[in-house]
């Protein structure tokens, strides 16, 4: 295989619209080889809005004390579940804000229990409740969850600390710590980073890109910056347009498809807000990974990481536009499947 140096990556990422189909094809080839061209469902429950942090992008962000604050009931978990396993997804995740108090860590212990028990184990749960401790990522583990997705958002340190408070509850060191304490407990271990973050470069984003390479992750969720009227960093100025934001994710993902083909990488949600149609978009230049909403729409309103983010209900007409949407990409839905990394498989055994 060809050494792909930071300089290609940097070229890749600089291409403008009209140059990119080399590298969107390349990106597809790879993706066909090393993927087996499935594409994954994962069933997405955004469990709580309540969150310690006060990370200056988000919309869930301690200090936003105009959002009204929710956790869904473990009736309400085990019913979106319910519809997951029935609609022959196969795997699940459970999203939230961050939270470190004993009772919380029981109650996610609780529900990973309970539907590893009434599923028999065949409804993987991926996580992604941010910085834990090793005491209850191993609790987690060893309950039954398989995956754990935390975006280190840059790699950049002084980025870093643009869009994060420079204090003990957001360390940038921790956070990648964390990411090696996953792999140390046999996670399949997710990262991601924002595109088009200001002052942000395309040098930071080829960095990303080698970040997450050399910490050898297993699966990537990445997505455009788009901004939050009740956050801080809305009113910092942005080089990047929506649109620019938006064909850099692509050229990111494809990026990435070529760096690490077998890994697992998502078509996100925040760039369906730009496009509405990114998701065949993403999975034709790499993406193997699609997240449909499972949250009950009642609390979806409360669970705005960014404005404007797209609310669709997840029925079977929903499920029918997503097989036509993976066919019309060239790909196929691996149904009743974990969907799990293979660059895992082939890290582990």
């Amino acid at each position: 295989m060809q050494l792909i140096t930071k300089q290609n990556i940097i070229q890749w990422l600089s291409y403008d619209e009209e140059h990119c189909s080399d590298l969107f094809l390349k990106a597809q080839n790879s993706k066909k080889q090393f993927t087996k061209n499935k594409v994954f469902l994962r069933g997405l429950i955004e469990y709580s809005n309540v969150c310690s942090k006060n990370c200056l992008y988000c919309g869930l962000r301690s200090h936003n004390k105009i959002l009204q604050r929710y956790t869904l009931s473990e009736e309400d978990v085990l019913s979106a579940a319910e519809f997951a396993y029935q609609s022959k997804f196969g795997s699940i995740v459970i999203q939230a804000g961050e939270n470190q108090s004993t009772k919380y860590t029981n109650t996610i212990t609780n529900l990973i229990d309970k539907i590893q028990n009434i599923y028999n184990g065949q409804l993987a749960i991926t996580l992604s409740l941010g910085e834990q401790s090793k005491e209850t990522l191993t609790q987690w583990r060893n309950a039954g969850a398989k995956r754990y997705l935390l975006r280190i958002e840059t790699s950049n340190q002084d980025l870093f600390y643009s869009i994060h408070p420079n204090d003990n509850n957001h360390s940038f060191s921790n956070r990648i710590k964390i990411l090696e304490v996953l792999k140390e407990l046999d996670y399949q271990v997710g990262t991601g980073v924002m595109i088009g973050l200001p002052n942000q470069t395309i040098d930071n984003l080829a960095d990303d890109l080698l970040f997450m390479k050399n910490i050898d992750i297993d699966m990537i969720g990445m997505g455009p910056y788009i901004e939050h009227s009740d956050t801080p960093l809305y009113a910092s100025k942005n080089t990047f347009s929506l649109k620019e934001r938006y064909l850099l994710t692509l050229k990111m993902i494809a990026s990435m498809r070529i760096l690490m083909p077998d890994i697992n990488i998502a078509a996100t949600t925040a760039l369906q807000t730009i496009e509405p149609n990114s998701r065949e978009k993403a999975i034709a230049v790499g993406a193997n990974i699609i997240m449909p909403n499972i949250t009950p729409l009642k609390y979806r309103e409360q669970y705005l990481l960014y404005e404007n983010k797209v609310q669709q209900i997840v029925d079977d007409d929903y499920i029918e536009n997503i097989k036509k949407c993976v066919q019309s990409a060239d790909s196929e839905i691996g149904w009743n499947d974990f969907g799990n990394s293979l660059h895992y498989d082939k890290r582990v055994f």
